[in-house]
């Protein structure tokens, strides 16, 4: 227990005091503390405030007013919106039909107005004065007689429009004929009718579609001239305004009234509450920022601040005891080295604190996506930041990064990788000086590194990242630059050189890691996709030794590692791992080929010249210890190591153990102990070693199915993996019964595909010779 907390001091302590060096040489007498004693000029000087020329040229630059702008595509949006919403009025007019519908002679237009958009209540009710006789609802005579009084107070107390209105119906009724004054009716009727129709059409439209904004009826109202000249207001006062510019975020009662102003005066007053209606749905912030006259503008402000110097003249009284440091006075006290610099305790311990939270946090993330770092690993990781610590003496951490990412994300995969980097993105700024945008710019390099590396399988495509990183670091780099630091266009060149020469860094760290991989690899015993592919390769020296003097064993290795394989990637383990590790799971038996025998040819078998079960059960295990010190010659991984002893877990020999059982029968003297016919061990310590055992115990049990059925090879198949799950040899593995059930059903999917049916070509066919 003792010893990980060690660790994780030691650890903790070495990251702190190689990421910390801001608090080596912090000045003890700074801005803000009072002076300890008086103290003068040993001379004259004049001394260029940096920090205080840099703030105000940054508030300068901050403080320039933005550069605007019309945004062409915004004025052509808002014209094409306000075309389209006109025509739709301009046919839901064509709906409503002409207006006046009759001679203003006949009735004026505000009585006209008044009747086709009355309800039909207020209508009958109107009727009702004009035909007073005659019942509106039934046709009939019988409406009773009122006093004249009695009527004109009744007539008096109707709102004006309804009282002009009968005025003007019972005075063409008496003009005119009754034939005409029919007529008229039936122009009302008609009027009426097609204005309901045309003003439930809108109200439809609007429903139908919530973007679209709901008309105001009374632009059905307009006669034709003042519909003519509303329209052509609304466009003229639309140009002037998208002219004059509508700022962002301007609320919207403010371009209300804007647009009654613009419009007052040059529209009927019928037609004032469409006319708004139709700009304010119409018009859009238009102005937006003009970036490149903006970053000019306040380069420009920055350029034309004066440099702020501090001058002091020998004998001067710098400061006076007790009294606060200024800016400008640290500024000389640094410059005569009087602001005491020296070890910062109090700042380097907090720092410590903060490394230790990012420490535990990388081990929470650890525990969570990567749970078997061992301590190599770790040790590992720790070097790779101190590394980037040491590189920040020469101000260059900013550009390891890249390197960081891809050596841990190609190690212990992207998750780690990617909080290594971020890690290290907050803690560099802190205990070191570093440039911000090439800090962010590194740290966007070293995050395409640790999130992409662990999907490449070569050398090659891990050298192609290299040149996609340094890519990705020049173009943040352009980008953060143009964000936090205005230019003028006279600076591009410089710009563009910088983002080139990030995108240049980024490469040459992405190579130094590719270069240092593989003897880390091997330093640190560790698996990449990368190594175990090439450990696949069937030219390595070990697999082509196999090839050539077992070769029975080596095809067999090629069928175990095709289940094994398939079984792996349903279950979602390292396909990979459990490929290389079944390749090289027996070449132990190279110590002896002709004992095992797929190697045998058909040949005499060497156990039966024996006859000696505990000799031959000797020979079988000794293919195990054998294999561990051909692998650790040829310098294999451990993990894959793992997979020569695991495979065969502690397993009986079974058919030289009952051999012996029965020569101990017939021999009384001869005593047979279980352990001399069992593996060693260990049993299998993982998925993918479990599998490999399985895998290796079925394949010569289906080999020998050639014309079973589907159903006969998975009831062979369940039973050989039902016999080693009650051995005990699955308990430490991690395999669970519904493995074994998904592990049995892809084998026999595999012995399916190498059992596959052929085509039987006829003798004839064979005997032909092929045409010359």
């Amino acid at each position: 227990m003792h010893h990980p907390r060690l660790l994780y001091v030691a650890t903790v302590l070495s990251l702190t005091a190689a990421l910390g060096q801001r608090f080596y040489n912090q000045p003890e007498l700074q801005v803000g503390t009072a002076a300890p004693a008086t103290v003068i000029a040993p001379k004259d000087a004049v001394v260029i405030d940096s920090t205080t020329t840099a703030e105000r040229q940054r508030a300068a630059r901050n403080g320039a007013l933005r550069v605007l702008r019309v945004d062409s595509e915004v004025n052509e949006k808002t014209v094409q919106t306000l075309s389209d919403l006109l025509q739709r009025a301009a046919i839901a007019r064509l709906q409503a039909g002409e207006f006046p519908f009759v001679a203003t002679e006949v009735l004026s237009t505000p009585v006209q107005r008044y009747i086709r958009r009355v309800d039909e209540a207020e209508w009958v009710a109107l009727s009702a004065w004009v035909l007073p006789s005659v019942s509106a609802t039934s046709g009939q005579v019988g409406t009773p007689e009122l006093s004249q009084i009695e009527t004109q107070q009744r007539f008096q107390s109707l709102p004006w429009v309804q009282r002009k209105a009968v005025r003007e119906l019972l005075g063409y009724r008496q003009r005119t004929s009754q034939q005409q004054f029919l007529e008229l009716q039936i122009q009302i009727a008609n009027a009426r009718r097609q204005y309901q129709r045309a003003k439930d059409n809108l109200e439809k439209i609007a429903n139908q579609d919530e973007g679209t904004v709901a008309l105001n009826p009374g632009v059905l109202d307009l006669t034709d001239p003042e519909w003519e000249t509303t329209r052509l207001a609304v466009r003229k006062a639309s140009d002037r305004m998208l002219t004059q510019g509508i700022m962002p975020g301007l609320p919207s009662e403010i371009l209300n009234q804007a647009a009654t102003v613009q419009l007052r005066g040059i529209v009927p007053p019928a037609a004032e509450e469409f006319a708004v209606q139709a700009l304010m749905a119409s018009l859009q912030p238009n102005l937006v920022e003009d970036p490149e006259r903006t970053k000019l503008q306040a380069e420009m402000a920055a350029e034309a601040v004066e440099p702020v110097t501090v001058t002091a003249e020998q004998g001067e009284i710098i400061v006076r005891v007790g009294e606060p440091i200024s800016q400008s006075v640290f500024v000389l006290l640094d410059h005569f080295n009087l602001s005491q610099r020296r070890f910062n305790w109090l700042g380097f311990a907090s720092f410590g604190v903060l490394v230790g939270g990012g420490v535990f946090a990388f081990w929470i993330v650890e525990r969570r996506f990567h749970p078997s770092l061992r301590r190599r690993d770790y040790l590992l990781i720790t070097l790779l930041v101190l590394g980037t610590a040491g590189l920040s003496v020469a101000g260059i951490s900013a550009y390891s990064l890249p390197a960081v990412g891809l050596l841990v994300g190609s190690f212990y995969g992207a998750t780690l990788g990617s909080t290594v980097v971020g890690l290290l993105t907050l803690l560099l700024p802190i205990g070191t000086r570093v440039s911000t945008v090439a800090l962010l710019s590194g740290a966007a390099g070293g995050l395409v590194c640790s999130l992409v590396a662990s999907r490449m399988r070569s050398r090659e495509e891990l050298a192609l990242l290299g040149g996609g990183v340094g890519l990705t670091q020049g173009v943040v780099y352009l980008v953060l630059t143009l964000m936090f630091s205005p230019f003028s266009p006279s600076a591009w060149y410089g710009i563009l050189t910088g983002s080139a020469m990030q995108g240049i860094y980024g490469v040459i760290s992405s190579v130094v890691a590719l270069g240092l991989s593989p003897y880390l690899e091997h330093l640190f015993d560790l698996v990449t996709p990368i190594r175990l592919a090439e450990l696949a390769n069937p030219n390595r020296p070990l697999l082509k030794r196999l090839a050539a003097e077992a070769p029975g064993t080596f095809q067999h290795t090629v069928f175990v590692a095709s289940l094994a394989e398939a079984a792996a990637r349903a279950l979602g383990c390292n396909v990979e791992l459990v490929r290389a590790g079944t390749l090289y799971h027996d070449i132990g038996k190279m110590h002896d080929p002709l004992g095992f025998i797929e190697n045998q040819m058909g040949g005499p078998n060497k156990h039966d010249t024996l006859n000696d079960p505990w000799r031959s059960a000797a020979i079988i295990k000794k293919h195990v210890t054998e294999g561990l010190v051909m692998a650790r010659k040829y310098r294999l991984p451990k993990a894959v190591q793992a997979f020569i002893p695991e495979h065969q877990g502690t397993m009986t020999i079974a058919y030289f153990h009952h051999q012996a059982q029965e020569q101990a029968n017939q021999d009384p003297t001869l005593q047979v102990d279980d352990a001399d016919f069992r593996y060693d061990g260990p049993i299998p310590q993982s998925l993918e070693t479990g599998i490999v055992m399985l895998a290796d115990s079925c394949e010569a049990a289906l080999r020998s199915m050639q014309e079973a059925t589907p159903e006969e090879a998975l009831a062979l198949v369940n039973r050989i993996l039902r016999a080693r799950w009650k051995d005990n040899q699955m308990i430490e593995s991690g395999l669970t019964r519904e493995h074994m059930t998904i592990i049995a059903e892809v084998f026999v999917k595999v012995w399916q595909q190498y059992n596959h049916k052929r085509i039987a070509y006829p003798k004839a066919a064979l005997a032909s010779s092929p045409a010359s």
